[in-house]
């Protein structure tokens, strides 16, 4: 049975009685892993193409924007899912603070992926990284002007600078990173310098800043890496070809802390009813193959040393990332949240 996408919450759960009969069939079977996945079905299909054929396993897959971490909490022990991917670090900070997953007792995950990127307790696991970069216009930035975050505070910046809701967990993940780096005096002191440097009300997504900075509506931005090989290579929407080609990717604080960076993390449910296989699945990801397929996908970054990188993402370069365990930059995430309402970023 493949569980289908869900577009909001309360339709999950609907999905989830009208699916219910067939489940118990479902978990008598011990060779299926059932997931529940923040992550894109054209993202993780790839893996479990691969999974499948490399185990004869049967991967169920739910898909959904929002909704997946109450749906697990009402769900409680009885819950179909034995594993969960998400997007980013905090969504799967959420699930581990709700009690909600299992150790990962793995020595194939310890080995392949690095501690920095694991939580300390086991409970979860990197898979793949992206850096929060920043994006400048080749010519309108010139060289000395910007290799920092604190850069974006500097009077130099002042109406120059576009991003996304200062609200947006890509951002408060990066202002959580500078909390853990600097303390939280210095981060309002940069939240309200980048404030003030804004060309505009934050707004869009962080393509729509790069577009803003083709046409000319400011000259620098943040954006996750990857955004620059998706705009690089849209046959769907070529316009967004030289959006990319107007800027460079700028990895910052390679002379200090090194960038920030998040990942995309997968985890093992408390309520599985399959913990070695689901287990299998989680290990299998972090594997040199998974790691490949995944990377590449979405113009993302291996975790496990070796791994060969895209070559457009090769391109670009290497960097010094951040080596805070990011278990501590989930630690500041609410304390970041409520400082850019503090600060009214948005406003």
């Amino acid at each position: 049975m493949k569980l289908t996408p869900r577009k909001s919450f309360k339709a999950a759960l609907l999905s989830l009685a009208l699916a219910s009969f067939a489940l118990p069939q479902a978990q008598a079977n011990e060779n299926i892993v059932n997931v529940y996945s923040y992550r894109q079905a054209f993202l993780i299909q790839p893996l479990i193409n691969a999974f499948e054929k490399e185990t004869g396993a049967k991967v169920n897959v739910v898909f959904a924007k929002k909704g997946l971490l109450q749906r697990l909490k009402s769900e409680g022990m009885n819950s179909p899912a034995d594993v969960v991917l998400t997007a980013d670090i905090n969504q799967m900070g959420e699930f581990a603070a709700e009690g909600l997953l299992k150790p990962l007792a793995s020595q194939a995950i310890e080995h392949n992926i690095p501690s920095q990127y694991r939580d300390p307790n086991g409970l979860w696991t990197g898979l793949t990284m992206r850096a929060r970069a920043i994006y400048a216009h080749k010519t309108r930035v010139k060289d000395g002007e910007l290799s920092t975050y604190e850069d974006l505070a500097k009077p130099h910046m002042k109406g120059r600078v576009c991003t996304r809701s200062g609200k947006h967990p890509y951002n408060v993940s990066l202002l959580a990173s500078i909390i853990a780096a600097k303390g939280a005096e210095a981060a309002e002191t940069w939240a309200r310098g980048v404030k003030a440097n804004l060309a505009r009300k934050p707004q869009g997504n962080d393509r729509a800043q790069v577009k803003a900075i083709f046409e000319g509506e400011c000259d620098v931005s943040l954006g996750n890496s990857y955004y620059f090989g998706k705009m690089i290579t849209n046959e769907k929407k070529p316009e967004q070809k030289d959006w990319a080609a107007a800027v460079n990717i700028v990895f910052p604080n390679q002379g200090d802390r090194g960038t920030h960076v998040n990942v995309s993390a997968g985890a093992v449910t408390k309520a599985t009813k399959r913990p070695d296989l689901a287990l299998k699945f989680v290990a299998f990801l972090s594997s040199e193959n998974a790691q490949s397929i995944y990377a590449a996908a979405n113009f993302e970054y291996p975790l496990k040393d070796g791994v060969k990188m895209d070559p457009l993402v090769a391109s670009w370069g290497t960097f010094k990332a951040d080596n805070r365990n990011l278990a501590e930059i989930v630690t500041q995430h609410e304390a970041a949240t409520k400082l850019m309402d503090k600060v009214g970023f948005d406003q």
